[in-house]
């Protein structure tokens, strides 16, 4: 496309298409028209960035690798997150709670999954570190930035309006991460180093960060290989306590307690409260390579690859009030005698909004002096846990003529989040009174067992023990192969300035490797319960066995002295196991059969996608104004797999899963297509000189989470064989349409000074096809007992009504302002500050999963020759996660102040200190309200002290 510019923008833009970072600009350009152009440091950045903007017919805002390395951007995310209408999460899908790195990114208060991340314009496959996220519904069709540090970085392209020959999938926004290519580079050899170290507060560790770029072309410049690696290890404490869920209180299950207490009906309770340690060692590996041969003027060819490995080994220990078992008039286990508890007078219950919450309640034995359970040790060491990304890609543009230009890509992407090993222990805690009071959601609860945290085997109470869950062998792969071709014919035919062209054929995998429900071994023989082995029906329950954990395991660690400071009264002196115990106690001790404990039912799924589409573009020009009008197609072919127990398949069906203790299963496949068509049109005014105006309306599709359209089922309880009953359970919704919607995007932008501009604009998506939490129907084979039937009448098979929580399609809409500023100011400095608004909902007025209605960002600079400093805050409002453990989810606003201050000695050396989280943010977390908190959080500060060498 075609866009009047000056001279000197023109080369400011070339310049940016060359550019690495602040060294690369201030060598000696090839193109001689640059000659006249020197761009350093921020305000060349600045320069740069805004040099695209303006000249962009598509809305697009634009980082360069300076604007990169002058704040402390450890990875992509935090680049972004100081763009206007970026919000970005801690976490990717809310079960694992939040860190202190940028993990997601979400656009105009959107989910992530609404946002596309490529690579140079191609896909990225991701893989997560957290078992919850390699495995449960949630995370989306997000990348995880955890795995992609800035230092591979030239320039990042946000762009926030749609055209026909952008890749499908970016609803909200697309990110493209552009790197380096050798023949941009200035010099024959180049040669950049970063070596420093990162200190974290919380744990008091510190680490080294290395990071280095090679670079070579030939004296002809037609051949160049770029290579560059990092090894990035840092220590993370995350202190917090937990709010594990919430229910309401219900005659089934607590008659004991609503016959004396009746105006409890309905009253929200927390299931259970836990002061929570979490300790990992994140160590971030891998490289890029380039291979650029340009033999003749008109043909470029390109290879890259690239390889990011996160080892994540990490410990949770949650010393936990079980408020539930407290609660309920039944035992969960007839051996500890859970709820034989009696609700003390003086309870509060507290109503915000019509949701009533028992935020105060003490329970003491119904039995004087006979212990009830109310608490639980959960002791969870993931020593292999990790995630990885890689590709490899070729890139080929052929000039076949003056008027067109052919360009292609062809290549794979894989990703996997692993965690091969959990080592698990869970000792009950009993004592004869409990209790809690909810303080709201920016204070930690305070809770009580009666029992001492030192003493986690509680030998004073009696020995039981819940040798619990510990999935084995987690193994998630998420792998994309592509094929495209593009092509650009020139035509300057009236206002057609030229045609593009093209289509793109891919394939897209998510599947799961064969996963192991572990359970305690027994002397002499395997356990063959069907459950995931609870110690006091099997080998563990005789306090004088070996087996018996408190004759093998002790407490020999201890919180922090410092634990939980600033998050409010929290428990003190909290004894717990190290990994190295836990691990040997799951060796000697673990039944892991990989046949005999394969659990296929309990998150094993299979997803495949076909696409293929096919666009026409046509560019527009005239006196002041430029636009594109253009149309793609695209099918998707889905494929999903359903693996289901033998009893509930289809008669005549055949197990093809054969041998786990759990059963025989079939796999079913659920298979679909469908077509869509996305017009897209935008047009750039040039008003005034100086005053720019965009306008743009396109159709869009977002493909739904791989887990939602799975066939995974798992269902709850069900009794009754009249089919008057209906049984419950989660499931994935093959049938799930994509989401669909229109968008609106208007902008005006004035460019008053060099390096500033002013700019306001207007959004909405209408999704006609949102995709949200909500219940579908089926009909399962189910074996049940008849009702009256004598003991010992064996089961009959029916088929029986089930309602199931899984994803559907909603109507929703988002609509939304936008502001930025930017402006440099006497004496070497600048400010910048941005606000967006956007308010969602779905049809039913429901809040949207990731929404969030306010984000702002304030920064400011000083550079001179030698000297530089920046100084940024972000801000964003509450942002709606979604459900986890069937509890709403949301984590609450706050905002984040990160810093950086840099020496330059000469061209070849310059010192960095960074500072991130440097207000030491608490990250809070509410279920329905605030009365109902899920999660308070502190992470600590970062430190990075880098030096930067080149030549």
């Amino acid at each position: 496309m075609k866009v009047n510019q000056t001279p000197i923008s023109q080369a400011v833009f070339i310049a940016l298409l060359g550019a690495s970072n602040v060294a690369m600009a201030q060598q000696a350009p090839a193109n001689p028209q640059l000659d006249t152009v020197v761009v350093t440091g921020i305000r060349a950045a600045q320069e740069k960035a805004l040099s695209v903007k303006r000249n962009a017919d598509a809305h697009i805002d634009v980082i360069t690798a300076e604007d990169i390395g002058k704040m402390p951007d450890k990875n992509v995310a935090d680049s972004l997150a100081r763009i206007p209408g970026v919000s970005v999460l801690n976490s990717p899908a809310g079960g694992s709670g939040g860190f202190d790195e940028r993990d997601r990114v979400g656009v105009r208060g959107t989910n992530p999954s609404l946002t596309q991340t490529l690579i140079n314009g191609h896909a990225i496959a991701s893989g997560d570190w957290f078992v919850l996220d390699q495995t449960g519904a949630g995370v989306g069709r997000s990348v995880s930035y955890s795995l992609l540090p800035s230092e591979l970085v030239s320039r990042v392209e946000l762009r926030k309006s749609s055209e026909a020959s952008l890749v499908e999938g970016g609803t909200a926004g697309s990110v493209n991460i552009i790197t380096r290519k050798p023949l941009d580079f200035g010099k024959a050899l180049t040669f950049e180093a970063g070596i420093g170290a990162v200190y974290a507060d919380l744990p008091g560790k510190a680490d080294p960060q290395i990071s280095v770029l090679a670079n070579f072309k030939n004296e002809a410049k037609t051949f160049g290989v770029l290579v560059q690696a990092f090894s990035e290890k840092r220590h993370l404490r995350r202190d917090g306590v937990e709010t594990l869920g919430y229910r309401q209180l219900d005659a089934s299950l607590d008659a004991r307690l609503l016959t004396a207490n009746p105006g409890l009906a309905g009253v929200w309770v927390p299931t259970s409260i836990g002061a929570a340690l979490f300790q990992q060692e994140r160590d971030r590996k891998g490289g890029l390579v380039t291979m650029q041969f340009k033999p003749t003027a008109n043909v470029d060819l390109s290879l890259t690859g690239f390889r990011s490995r996160m080892d994540a080994a990490n410990y949770n220990n949650n010393y936990l009030h079980l408020n539930d078992n407290d609660a309920h008039s039944v035992g969960v286990l007839p051996s500890v005698q859970a709820g034989n508890a009696n609700l003390a007078p003086g309870y509060t219950v507290t109503d915000l909004g019509g949701v009533r919450t028992l935020t105060k309640a003490n329970f003491t034995a119904a039995t004087a002096g006979t212990p009830f359970w109310n608490g639980e040790v959960d002791a969870i060491s993931r020593p292999t846990s990790a995630a990885s990304s890689n590709f490899i890609n070729f890139d080929g543009k052929w000039k076949a003529s003056d008027a067109l230009t052919l360009t292609t890509q062809v290549g794979t992407s894989k990703g996997r989040g692993i965690t091969g090993t959990q080592d698990i222990f869970a000792p009950l805690i009993r004592s004869t009174a409990a209790g809690y009071e909810l303080r709201g959601a920016d204070t930690a609860p305070v809770f009580t067992n009666a029992v001492s945290p030192s003493d986690p085997n509680n030998a004073t109470n009696g020995r039981n023990f819940d040798w619990i869950w510990g999935v084995q062998n987690v193994n998630t792969t998420d792998k994309e192969d592509w094929a495209q071709i593009d092509g650009e014919f020139t035509l300057n035919a009236g206002i057609l300035s030229s045609l593009k062209f093209g289509a793109r054929s891919a394939k897209h995998q998510r599947y799961t490797g064969a996963m192991i429900a572990q359970a305690p071994g027994c002397t002499g023989s395997p356990n063959t319960g069907l459950n995931w082995g609870i110690s006091p029906y099997f080998c563990a329950s005789d306090a004088a066995s070996p087996y018996n954990p408190a004759n093998f395991l002790k407490p020999d660690a201890a919180y922090p002295s410092d634990f939980g400071s600033g998050l409010g009264s929290v428990p003190a002196n909290i004894a717990y196991y190290t990994r190295a115990a836990l691990g040997a106690y799951g060796t000697a001790f673990s039944f892991r059969d990989p046949v005999l404990r394969r659990w296929p039912d309990n998150g094993e799924y299979s997803v495949t996608e076909k696409t293929n589409a096919a666009y026409l573009q046509g560019n527009l020009e005239g006196q002041g104004w430029s636009g594109n009008v253009g149309l793609r197609v695209v099918n998707t072919k889905q494929t999903a797999s359903n693996i289901v127990p033998i009893g509930r398949a289809p008669a005549g069906t055949v197990a093809d899963i054969k041998g786990s203790l759990f059963g025989d299963y079939a796999t079913l496949w659920n298979k679909r297509s469908y077509t869509d068509v996305l017009p897209s049109a935008s047009i750039r005014v040039d008003i005034t000189k100086d005053l720019v105006g965009r306008l743009a309306l396109s159709k869009t599709v977002t493909r739904p989470d791989y887990t939602a359209i799975s066939g995974f089922t798992t269902l709850g309880s069900y009794s009754d064989p009249t089919g008057q009953a209906v049984g419950s359970g989660n499931a994935g919704n093959p049938e799930l349409k994509p989401l669909r919607s229109t968008n609106f995007d208007a902008n005006l932008e004035w460019y008053f000074a060099p390096r500033a501009f002013v700019s306001m604009g207007a959004f909405h998506m209408e999704m006609a096809s949102y995709i949200t939490d909500g219940f579908t129907t089926g009909t399962f084979r189910t074996e049940v007992t008849p009702a009256g039937a004598p003991a010992g009448t064996p089961p009959v098979i029916v088929n029986a009504p089930y309602r199931l929580l899984s994803q559907v399609n909603k109507k929703a809409s988002v609509t939304g302002l936008e502001f930025g500023f930017e402006m440099p100011v006497a004496g070497n400095f600048g400010v910048s500050a941005n606000y967006t608004f956007a308010d969602g909902h779905d049809q039913d007025g429901h809040v949207l999963r990731g929404a969030t209605k306010h984000t702002a960002n304030l920064g400011g600079f000083f550079e001179n020759d030698q000297f530089s400093a920046r100084l940024n805050y972000s801000y964003r409002s509450d942002t709606f996660i979604g459900l986890d453990r069937n509890s709403e989810y949301s984590q609450k606003g706050g905002g984040v102040v990160s810093a950086s201050v840099g020496y330059k000695f000469n061209e070849n050396f310059s010192l960095n200190l960074d500072a991130l989280n440097l207000n030491n943010p608490t990250l809070t977390y509410f279920a329905l309200n605030d009365a109902q908190p899920r999660g308070i959080y502190t992470n600590g500060r970062q430190f990075y002290l880098t030096a930067r060498v080149k030549f």
